[in-house]
C-alpha cells in the first residue's frame, strides 16, 4: 500500500468514526461491505459466530479470519469448522505462525508460561499483520464492556499498529444484547462458554473468571496481562 494510499484510508476512518458513532451493528457492516467490497476480513476467535452471523448477512461470501495458533482448546477447532458448515459462502482464513508449535518449543520452551507476551506475538500479532496487509479493512467483536482497556472502543477507527481502517460494530453492546441476540437468532457458541469460559483464548492461558470479575479476567490469570497485543 502506497503512502497517498494509507492516508487516504486513516482520512476515511476518521470520517466514518464521526458518521458511524451510533450506528447500529447492521449499520456499520452494511457501509463497510459497500465501502471495501472484497477488501475487509472479519476476525472470529470462535467463541461464538455473532459476528460472522452479522456481517454475513452484509456479504454472505467475506473472509473470516481465524488465528491458528496450535494452542486452541479442541472445542474452539470443533466451533471453526462447525461455522465453515453452517455459513457454506464464507471463506475461513487460518493465520499461523511461521513456526510450528514444537518447533517453537524445542527452541524458546514454554513461552506461554515464562514470555506469554512474546508467544503471543509470534503466534498472534505477526500472523494477524501478516495476513491483514492484504487488505483494507478488518472487522472485529471487541465490546466495549469487554474489559477497562476497551472502554473507549470507537465503531469505526484507524488502526494505525497494522496499517488499515478497523471496523467494531458492536462495540456498544452490552452483555444483555449479546446474550439475547444469540438466544434470539441461534447463533453458534463454543460449547466452553457454557461451562463458564466467558473469554477464550488458548488452552494454555484461558481460565474460568472469577465470579464478580470482567470477562477477561480469566486471559493470563496472575500474569499482569490483560492484552494478547492485538487490539492494544
Amino acid at each position: 500500500m502506497t503512502v497517498t494510499a494509507a492516508e487516504d484510508l486513516k482520512a476515511l476512518a476518521e470520517r466514518a468514526g464521526r458518521e458511524l458513532a451510533g450506528a447500529s451493528a447492521q449499520e456499520a457492516l452494511d457501509w463497510t461491505a459497500r465501502t471495501f467490497g472484497d477488501r475487509f476480513i472479519v476476525a472470529s476467535n470462535m467463541q461464538d459466530a455473532v459476528l460472522v452471523h452479522l456481517a454475513h448477512q452484509a456479504k454472505p461470501d467475506i473472509d473470516v479470519l481465524f488465528l491458528e495458533t496450535g494452542y486452541h482448546f479442541a472445542e474452539t477447532i470443533g466451533t471453526r469448522d462447525a461455522v465453515a458448515t453452517v455459513y457454506p459462502e464464507v471463506r475461513i482464513v487460518n493465520a499461523q505462525a511461521e513456526q510450528s508449535v514444537a518447533d517453537q518449543e524445542a527452541q524458546f520452551g514454554l513461552l506461554n508460561q515464562t514470555d506469554p507476551n512474546q508467544c503471543c506475538f509470534l503466534r498472534k500479532v505477526v500472523p494477524l499483520r501478516d495476513t491483514l496487509a492484504r487488505y483494507d479493512a478488518w472487522v472485529t467483536g471487541v465490546r466495549r464492556v469487554d474489559a477497562p482497556t476497551r472502554a473507549n472502543t470507537p465503531v469505526v477507527q484507524w488502526d494505525d499498529r497494522n496499517g488499515l481502517v478497523k471496523v467494531n460494530p458492536i462495540a456498544a453492546w452490552t452483555d444483555d444484547e449479546f446474550n439475547g441476540f444469540i438466544a434470539e437468532h441461534g447463533i453458534l457458541e463454543n460449547p466452553l462458554v457454557g461451562e463458564g469460559y466467558l473469554s477464550i483464548g488458548c488452552a494454555p492461558c484461558t481460565a474460568k473468571p472469577l465470579p464478580g470479575q470482567d470477562a477477561r479476567s480469566g486471559r493470563w490469570a496472575g500474569q499482569g496481562k490483560t492484552e494478547c497485543g492485538l487490539h492494544g
